[in-house]
């Protein structure tokens, strides 16, 4: 199978060229992030005049780490959009993950690295069986990281409580291994008066890496294929199965490496509790308004870090501007609302050209 270049994919009819003299927007409207960039762009610039200190190093350092950790998820979670699949159980796979970890540190004694590797041995865990669960019974995605949701929260309450006595384990800093995890998920730089954190650097990283894999490797080509034509792709030969299993596999290391990060910078973990960054509904917000279509076959990684981006923005730039903090919930639903209706232009656009 060729693997694809720039452009989603399209099963039958190649689509017409653009016309002559119009290349740069033709492919600019092609685009799943044209969106959450356009979104952006108003935001800072009206934040921006809002809160002057928004673009501040300050300002700054705030909104790449909220960026960073909503996009960690926001990535993976948008391939397995792509691929027409959801996971609602991100966020707290990221909390049961980091208490697994405290707790193999703080009550069985083990060092940083070994519990940080059996931690994300769990978390793939739980994506293999959500992988093979909505493969085998045909049963809604949705439906399936939600009863994983419901298993994993009441497991790490009860479990912390009958390790520990209790839903919190702290006082971590001192084991074996730990400093060299802090240089790892937790190292900062500063600028100004404004610390950068080096989850920005893994976000980024991340964000790359799943760019290059959709848009230009065979396991790209599978993800596409899953989503836009799932029956057309398995006569096809496209390993359907495997492809939806890797993806929700995927899912679930975001899910650990946040709860990775979130537990190696506080020291400590609340099972039970929200994590420090974002629910698992807020990946799928992130996904949809960087231009991920809920039914499948299109979307991209850099759509979703831009959508992260987005919502980091104006997050932090409804706090520096001193507003009700529910005016945050407000504008996100609109920034949602916006997204869903350009996303039913482009389902409307990609129903038009015939598939196999």
């Amino acid at each position: 199978m060729p693997v694809i270049s720039g452009r989603p994919p399209v099963f039958g009819a190649r689509p017409a060229a653009a016309p002559p003299g119009r290349p740069f927007l033709a492919r600019a409207l092609g685009r799943p992030s044209l969106p959450a960039v356009v979104g952006l762009v108003v935001v800072v610039l009206f934040f921006a005049s809002q809160a002057p200190d928004l673009l501040s190093p300050f300002g700054l350092a705030g909104v790449l780490d909220t960026a960073a950790l909503l996009g960690i998820g926001g990535v993976a979670v948008a391939l397995l959009l792509v691929a027409g699949q959801f996971d609602l159980s991100v966020g707290v796979v990221a909390v049961s993950s980091s208490l697994l970890t405290a707790l193999l540190i703080g009550y069985a004694g083990w060092s940083t690295w070994p519990a940080l590797a059996v931690s994300l041995l769990a978390a793939l865990l739980v994506g293999v069986v959500n992988g093979v669960l909505v493969v085998n019974t045909g049963l809604p995605s949705f439906l399936v990281t939600l009863a994983t949701f419901l298993i994993l929260q009441g497991t790490s309450q009860a479990g912390a409580q009958a390790v520990a006595g209790a839903t919190r384990v702290s006082g971590l800093d001192q084991t074996p291994g730990w400093a060299s995890a802090s240089t790892v998920f937790d190292a900062t730089l500063e600028a100004g008066n404004g610390l950068f954190s080096i989850s920005v650097v893994w976000w980024l990283g991340l964000t790359a890496l799943a760019t290059w894999a959709l848009w230009r490797t065979k396991f790209g080509n599978a993800v596409f294929a899953c989503g836009g034509a799932r029956q057309a792709a398995r006569e096809l030969g496209v390993p359907v199965r495997r492809t939806t299993v890797g993806l929700f596999c995927l899912t679930a290391s975001a899910g650990w490496l946040l709860g990775t990060i979130t537990l190696i910078r506080l020291g400590s973990v609340q099972a039970g509790g929200p994590t420090s960054f974002v629910s698992g509904i807020d990946f799928i917000v992130v996904a949809v308004i960087g231009g991920c279509l809920l039914t499948g076959g299109y979307g991209s990684a850099i759509g979703a870090a831009v959508g992260a981006l987005l919502y980091a923005v104006a997050r932090q730039g409804i706090t520096l501007a001193g507003w009700d903090p529910r005016w945050f919930q407000a504008l996100l639903g609109a920034l949602l609302l916006v997204a869903l209706l350009a996303n039913g232009v482009v389902r409307r656009r990609l129903k038009a050209v015939p598939r196999s």
